[in-house]
């Protein structure tokens, strides 16, 4: 009975279901999209035709991104609050319920013949009710308030491990379920099908079996109890320590605000790294020299859901000798490294070697989440997962905007610009990173790597 209602506390089925589905949504809609301007312009030259439906599908993408950033700033902090407030499921069904309501409107689009710009209405329906923004933040408040201070940054990566998963699953069969009904039913109907059942699902998990879990942690803010530093002794022990550290037997340090800003500002950082590139890449496969179609696209977003797994793997390797801040480098580097190579791809197997080197490129944002979080009362986790998310959204919007304009601008020059500028923002964000190991460094009085 126990083992049962602890399952009901897991919140993994909730993510690997939205994941899946929004992996035939975006699968669906790129193609539904691409398809549409290729109609429109049918009766240009050939290499006319390709240059104006990179800009056309670009344009699309402009203002799609810009009302599912930008609407989710009317309710996103109200829903999670009410969460904080009233009850932990608000900011997970509220974007569910959202996501199933926009989803219907691109499977109309596609039945009924209606044009591309209906999708403008479907993004704000989505983030009118929270979107991803909303649910991610929920979903990160769930993992937090279950697990220990000292497991954290393995839980949350855990969940993104989930994420990637589903991800790499979703996208691998999109491809497949897009060309393999087009026979027989409207190109994208089966698939945009299957994502509004997989959100349905996740929906009524939410609401009818999953419990929200106990604190497993207090504030770090205040002393810990002998059986939490009892609990902590071993842990000291695998590190390599004799003795119990520091942190074990005296109540912790809250950090300075100098450190929590700077944390944020890594984190704007890098996802404006990470989001310029992303928005820009399935763009960038459409066009020559790749030129990919359906089943390739769904291949090239399955290795980039690869990622989540080896930065689970290496998040579970590195945290038992490095330092959260070590880790959230190792990252970065990881993947400006990686984007740099794919400004070079002109063929299929350089592009999975730039896949390869960002292999470590997840474990940034969930580890700054996890020192966050550290730092503040359990009641508050999802007022601070949220606006953190915001910063990342608001930012990643106006990145969405600018990438876009620059690779129609950088387009006949050069096409891998974009993946250049991210591969220098990304360098930037270590700046920031430094500044809290230097500040770590005076404050322990140690270049110590070694986890509290």
């Amino acid at each position: 009975m126990v083992g049962i209602l602890a399952m009901r506390t897991w919140i993994e089925p909730v993510v690997a279901g939205s994941q899946v589905a929004s992996a035939f949504y975006d699968t669906a809609l790129l193609l539904v999209v691409k398809n549409y301007y290729n109609q429109t312009n049918s009766t240009a030259p050939s290499h006319i035709l390709e240059d104006a439906q990179q800009k056309a599908v670009s344009n699309f993408y402009i203002i799609y991104n810009l009302v599912l950033g930008l609407s989710p700033l009317v309710s996103a902090y109200g829903l999670s609050k009410l969460g904080d407030r009233i009850h932990r499921k608000i900011p997970i069904c509220f974007p569910l319920l959202g996501y199933l309501g926009s989803k219907t409107l691109l499977l109309l689009l596609i039945l009924l013949g209606w044009p591309v710009e209906v999708m403008y209405g479907a993004a704000a329906i989505n983030g009118l009710t929270g979107g991803f923004t909303t649910l991610w933040a929920g979903i990160m408040a769930l993992g937090s308030l279950g697990s220990s201070e000292s497991k954290r940054s393995l839980r949350l990566i855990i969940i993104e491990l989930v994420y990637g998963l589903a991800g790499f699953l979703g996208s691998m069969a999109s491809g497949y379920l897009f060309v393999g009904f087009s026979d027989r039913y409207r190109e994208g109907t089966v698939l945009v099908c299957c994502s509004i059942v997989c959100y349905a699902f996740c929906l009524l998990y939410s609401i009818f079996v999953l419990t929200v879990p106990k604190p497993a942690a207090s504030c770090p803010a205040k002393a810990k109890s002998a059986e939490e530093v009892g609990g902590q002794l071993p842990e000291a022990v695998i590190a390599g320590s004799s003795q119990p550290s520091e942190s074990s037997t005296s109540t912790p340090v809250s950090p300075s605000k100098l450190i929590i800003i700077l944390l944020l500002v890594a984190a704007i950082l890098y996802d404006l790294a990470v989001v310029g590139a992303m928005n820009v890449l399935p763009l960038f496969l459409l066009r020559e020299p790749l030129s990919w179609n359906a089943v390739e696209i769904g291949h090239s977003n399955a290795a980039g859901y690869v990622i989540f797994i080896t930065s689970f793997l290496g998040v579970l390797v590195f945290s038992r000798y490095l330092r959260d801040i070590t880790m959230i480098m190792i990252g970065v580097a990881s993947f400006s490294a990686g984007i740099l190579i794919m400004a070079f791809v002109k063929w299929t197997f350089l592009f999975y070697i730039a896949r390869a080197v960002m292999l470590f490129a997840l474990i940034p944002l969930p580890t700054i989440r996890s020192m966050l979080s550290k730092h503040v009362e359990g009641s508050s986790y999802g007022k601070v997962f949220v606006l953190l998310q915001l910063s990342l959204v608001t930012t990643g919007v106006v990145t969405s905007t600018v990438y876009n304009k620059m690779y129609q601008n950088t387009l006949d020059w050069y096409s891998g610009f974009c993946f250049i500028l991210s591969f220098l923002v990304g360098c930037l964000s270590l700046l920031p990173l430094s500044f809290v190991a230097i500040k770590q460094w005076s404050t322990t009085g140690s270049l110590e790597i070694l986890t509290e």
